[in-house]
């Protein structure tokens, strides 16, 4: 169940090959462990897309590619669960990832004012970065190690659901 559901949505690897914006990467792409769709890949492909989508960096889905291709895991999968945190759901994360890592740091939790400028973008982010950084951290790597452990559980529920149907019907 979780193998189809995930290769149902998941692109093909010869059309990525082929996509001329990816042709930079070369023979990296080219390794069969980045495409393959198992237990341990998908499951490390989710850690590695959830750590990913908590940095508070741009270019996300660059970042979950290179780690997944380091970990030799999912690459679709990795990079597809980046936009967890997408232009929506950005500001709720990590205004909640920066009150965490203010409480954990014990500073109080500074209000601003929007403003779309440079500066104000240099002067906020010398007020609140250490507490959003490691707030960031934080739940990236709990999430990761969540969704790590949730995914080998489901991953073998269902297949002793399958290995105890298969009894059934012998």
């Amino acid at each position: 169940m979780p193998k189809k559901f995930i290769q149902r949505f998941s692109p093909k690897p010869e059309t990525l090959k082929a996509h001329p914006h990816l042709k930079y990467l070369g023979k990296a792409l080219h390794n069969p462990g980045l495409w393959h769709l198992n237990r341990r890949s998908a499951s490390g492909a989710i850690a590695v897309g959830l750590f990913c989508a908590w940095m508070p960096i741009p270019f996300q889905m660059v970042l979950a590619a290179v780690i997944a291709m380091i970990f030799m895991v999912n690459l679709p999968l990795s990079v597809a669960l980046v936009w967890i945190s997408n232009p929506i759901t950005m500001p709720p994360l990590f205004y909640g990832a920066y009150r965490l890592g203010a409480f954990i740091l014990q500073e109080k939790v500074v209000d601003f004012n929007f403003e779309l400028s440079f500066s104000w973008l240099a002067q906020i982010l010398e007020t609140i970065a250490p507490a959003l950084l490691l707030g960031c951290f934080i739940l990236g790597i709990g999430c990761s190690f969540l969704g790590y452990l949730l995914t080998r559980l489901i991953w073998r529920f269902t297949m002793v659901q399958k290995w105890q149907k298969r009894n059934k019907k012998i």
